[in-house]
């Protein structure tokens, strides 16, 4: 493993650990009331948000904006503003797209970034599938290896930018990570064939911070094994905080402040894109795309835990994609052929299991008492979070393929296809 570190030690690291938790606690309660990263506020699927529409068809849209070009990137929200990425078929031009919140008129359409020679991905996947991070007066696009670049959310204006993360994401696959705000710092996992490793840019400058290699000897791996398409999440440890996100062979912990390697779990999958959850006092992690596996993992461990802190493992029709969800003491997840799970997390005991309609790559939503799982074919069905599957309604669009997770604000759902991001509000909410 090799850190690249950028910071003090001594008493100036304790003052600075004192601020950075603070920072992180501010920065939760504010998230609460806004939709700023993938699977919003606390990045795992939860809204405080009421009266989310139950039923709704093209009759109920508020309003439709064609977004050109293509991209997979979710939408994030901060005041009247809805942001996300996109880019040409061939990967040439990168774009940012800002539309208005009430209006669903185009803000900014920023052309962020041209690109030479893009390597060749398949139809399931675009150049602009990371989804962005946004705060007060920035917002942080990824567009993996060809580029990340902080915006002025005001005029539009590159305020900095990095082309240097290289990775070989793999001719057929392309960029995927999302990059995550942790107090001052913008951390991007970088797992390609080549490289594997988790790096953190001061958020105001783009300057590196830290820079820690993965502790896997992929020398003995096969290249195609190497990369992985996660991004991290924030969780507990004692009375601080650590950084937990799965890359090709394993699951990994760092030290948010200094990128010091916590512990990590390891594993036999690769190119996997879901985020962990936390609760319960687990991990719930997803480790592989071939054969996904869900792995519930103790996150109090220190070096090496596979043998130790992997709670229990569930091998069967687990997602490849669609991240998982815990409501409660349940876990609920849909894979790709849309078979729908409900599990115990504290014991991984299956409760019930039923196909939904449609294949499913957007990640689930919860909002008081339901659960929104969207297919690809912009179909939502909603269902109780409950021990017994129940069904509350079935809601169609307009048939465009849908890849990437709603967003959530007040009472709307912003929903993206393929050509359109959709503003969704019941009138009578």
């Amino acid at each position: 493993m090799k850190i690249i570190p950028v910071r003090k030690t001594g008493p100036d690291m304790q003052i600075s650990m004192i601020l950075f938790t603070a920072i992180v606690a501010a920065n939760i309660v504010l998230a609460e009331e806004r939709w700023w990263q993938f699977r919003g506020p606390l990045g795992n699927g939860h809204t405080q948000s009421s009266d989310l529409p139950l039923k709704w068809d093209e009759k109920k849209v508020v309003w439709k904006t064609p977004i050109h070009d293509r991209g997979w990137s979710s939408p994030v929200i901060w005041g009247r503003q809805v942001w996300m990425t996109t880019a040409t078929r061939n990967g040439g031009r990168l774009f940012a797209v800002c539309v208005e919140r009430d209006s669903g008129k185009i803000l900014h359409d920023l052309h962020v970034f041209d690109v030479k020679s893009a390597m060749s991905i398949t139809a399931a996947n675009t150049y602009a599938t990371p989804t962005p991070v946004i705060e007060e007066g920035r917002v942080y696009v990824h567009f993996g290896t060809y580029g990340t670049a902080c915006l002025d959310t005001a005029t539009g204006r590159i305020l900095w930018s990095r082309r240097d993360l290289e990775c070989d994401h793999e001719k057929g696959a392309g960029p995927a990570s999302s990059p995550f705000l942790v107090g001052d710092l913008l951390v991007v996992h970088v797992d390609g064939r080549d490289v594997q490793y988790v790096v953190a840019l001061n958020k105001t400058t783009g300057e590196t911070v830290w820079k820690t290699d993965r502790s896997i000897d992929y020398s003995k791996v096969p290249v195609h094994q190497r990369k992985a398409y996660g991004m991290p999440t924030l969780i507990p440890r004692g009375n601080t905080t650590q950084l937990v996100g799965v890359g090709g062979r394993g699951v990994f912990s760092y030290d948010p402040l200094t990128g010091k390697e916590l512990w990590k779990a390891r594993h036999r999958g690769w190119s996997i894109a879901p985020r962990p959850v936390f609760g319960s006092g687990l991990l719930f992690a997803i480790i592989d795309r071939d054969s996904p596996e869900l792995w519930a993992i103790r996150p109090d461990g220190s070096g090496d835990v596979t043998d130790t802190h992997v709670v229990w493992r569930e091998t069967k029709r687990m997602p490849a994609r669609a991240s998982p969800l815990l409501v409660g003491d349940l876990l609920f997840l849909v894979n790709r052929n849309g078979i729908a799970s409900c599990l115990e997390a504290k014991t991984g005991k299956l409760i019930w299991q039923e196909r939904m309609k449609g294949a499913y790559s957007a990640s689930p939503i919860h909002a008081r008492g339901r659960i929104y799982l969207f297919n690809e074919d912009s179909i939502c069905t909603v269902i109780r979070p409950a021990r017994k599957l129940e069904v509350l309604s079935i809601n169609p669009l307009a048939g465009e393929q849908l890849m990437a997770t709603p967003a959530v604000d007040g009472k709307a759902l912003y929903i993206r296809t393929e050509k359109h991001l959709y503003r969704i509000q019941d009138p009578s909410g």
